[in-house]
């Protein structure tokens, strides 16, 4: 019996998709939409990432990504199992399927990209200063006119000063060994502002009303996104599809209001017609 090369062409391609283990193996969607709950790996100890509430409760933005992400599964925020995990613990936990997705303030960087896939950003991190609201200096260019004169204070860290120097070539940079050092300095006078995580800064502020103020200056800027397993494109458009939704369309009033909630600022609502993401 005489096969045609064409025929026999197809054949191959046929089996070739049959013996493919994403199709074999199904996607991780249709895995956590059997199992009826979303595996999230997160941290409990960063406020206002993810970090436990006085009742013990797991909160957070980060956290907040994850009820996005259950809903949009089974159209119940709360139907989550955390995997608390420390930060080094972020790629192998995904890697080894201890958990179907992380979201855990994660900078992506083109040698962690190699490893996981992330998702598209929830978050775009940076570093901000922040002034005492009635302190001498009222903003960014209020400092750095200052030159020398200025005093910051900053986490201890070998990147330290560079870091600073970026935006205040002059100031002399004071460093401490704990985040509560660094506010203290700018509460005492020691220091004129604190430079740290723009996230952080807005938090300390929603929880110390009308007593400080952002200097309107952020520079240093990384991304934070979710991250699963490689190989599932099923899986991350899905995951990309509930958050970018989240940002821009059904479910932006829940985004909005998380935001509002850990860093204390308005969102604009997307403009309605022309797709924002596109201009």
């Amino acid at each position: 019996m005489t096969i045609s090369f064409r025929t026999g062409v197809m054949s191959l391609a046929a089996a070739a998709l049959l013996s493919t283990p994403a199709l074999a193996d199904g996607s991780k969607l249709d895995e956590v939409l059997a199992r009826g709950h979303l595996v999230l790996g997160t941290g409990s100890t960063n406020a206002p990432w993810h970090f436990k509430s006085a009742d013990d409760k797991l909160q957070g933005f980060d956290v907040d990504m994850g009820h996005i992400i259950a809903k949009a599964l089974f159209g119940d925020p709360e139907k989550i199992e955390y995997v608390n995990q420390s930060s080094d613990a972020r790629i192998p936990n995904i890697t080894t399927d201890k958990v179907d997705i992380t979201c855990q303030f994660m900078t992506v960087t083109g040698e962690r990209a190699q490893q996981v896939a992330f998702t598209i950003p929830y978050y775009r991190e940076g570093v901000g200063l922040m002034l005492k609201a009635d302190g001498k200096y009222g903003d960014y260019a209020a400092l750095k006119a200052a030159g020398s004169s200025v005093t910051i204070s900053v986490l201890q860290n070998v990147y330290a000063e560079t870091m600073v120097h970026a935006a205040l070539p002059e100031a002399t940079v004071d460093q401490y060994d704990s985040v509560d050092l660094i506010y203290q300095a700018l509460e005492s006078g020691r220091a004129d502002a604190v430079a740290t995580d723009q996230s952080s800064l807005a938090w300390y502020m929603t929880q110390n009303p009308g007593r400080y103020k952002d200097a309107g200056y952020g520079w240093n800027p990384q991304t934070y996104a979710c991250a699963v397993k490689r190989g599932d494109q099923d899986w991350l458009n899905f995951v990309n599809t509930a958050l970018h939704e989240a940002m821009t369309g059904v479910e932006f009033d829940f985004y909005a209001k998380s935001f509002k909630t850990w860093f204390g600022k308005d969102l604009t609502p997307p403009q309605i017609g022309f797709p924002v993401e596109f201009k």
